[in-house]
């Protein structure tokens, strides 16, 4: 911990000059209504440098922005990749009253950002649980919270996403469309991500609703978590699975569609 603190502080010495697309960090915080934003040229991972400042008692609202990322993460550890300019590589600190809707907020996130999203994509956003956003058949976003505890009280959370505005060499991933800038995109999206997590309870009929016309995989083949047919999610966030055996709700784990239903998936952040 102490050399990622030694690298944090270093790095937000050198940050207090960066701009991100022509915007100050104070700029942007004003622009987007928010305490306090910190923008790196580059850096491992804004979901590190947000821990370290929630750990040093930083506000709800702080955003933490990078142009690259060297170490950008997803689900289960694997790496996102976060080249120079190519995407929108975030990380928002939030300190909510409590733990109750944490089962239920990567869904919920999802579904807050997509339509803010629809707006700078050429086609609609869907969505793939638990956490990804997909557009023409590939993956456009993924969206990783850390929680962060104090005993039994949830001290704070950082809520990672990641956004591709281009499509990087050698990867089979959507992007925004052409011409869409970073500082638009965050004002559309922060404001949905602060007010998802916010938002209190299990996912309500209106939000699984909203989920199921969006629902990248319903009706298609599964192998995991379960060997089925996807047939949705729950209240509880849980996936739904029609299997030989009947249905079964999965709370964790990756979603892999059947080979002929991939459509160039790609692994889920």
């Amino acid at each position: 911990m102490t050399r990622l603190r030694s690298i944090v502080n270093a790095s937000e010495t050198s940050a207090a000059d960066s701009l991100y697309d022509g915007q100050s960090a104070e700029s942007l915080a004003v622009l987007l209504s928010l305490p306090r934003v910190i923008i790196f040229d580059d850096l491992p991972s804004t979901l590190d440098v947000a821990h370290d400042l929630g750990e040093k008692g930083a506000e709800a609202g702080t955003l933490i922005l990078a142009d690259a990322q060297s170490a950008g993460r997803g689900r289960m550890g694997r790496v996102w990749r976060s080249d120079p300019g190519a995407g929108i590589w975030l990380t928002l600190l939030e300190r909510p009253a409590g733990d109750e809707s944490l089962g239920v907020l990567a869904l919920r996130l999802a579904l807050a950002v997509a339509p803010a999203l629809d707006a700078f994509s050429v086609d609609p956003v869907a969505l793939k649980w638990p956490n990804d956003l997909y557009v023409a058949g590939r993956k456009l976003a993924g969206i990783l919270i850390e929680a962060r505890w104090h005993g039994p009280r949830l001290d704070w959370l950082a809520v990672g996403a990641g956004i591709n505005m281009r499509v990087p060499d050698g990867l089979e991933v959507a992007g925004l469309a052409d011409g869409t800038d970073r500082v638009s995109v965050l004002r559309a999206i922060i404001p949905a991500l602060r007010t998802a997590v916010a938002t209190r309870g299990l996912l309500t009929r209106e939000e699984l609703r909203r989920y199921a016309l969006r629902d990248f995989a319903a009706r298609r083949r599964c192998t995991s978590p379960a060997e089925g047919i996807v047939a949705g999610i729950d209240a509880a966030g849980s996936l739904l699975v029609d299997t030989a055996q009947g249905r079964t709700a999965s709370r964790a784990g990756s979603l892999i569609l059947a080979p002929t239903d991939t459509h160039s998936l790609g692994d889920s952040a």
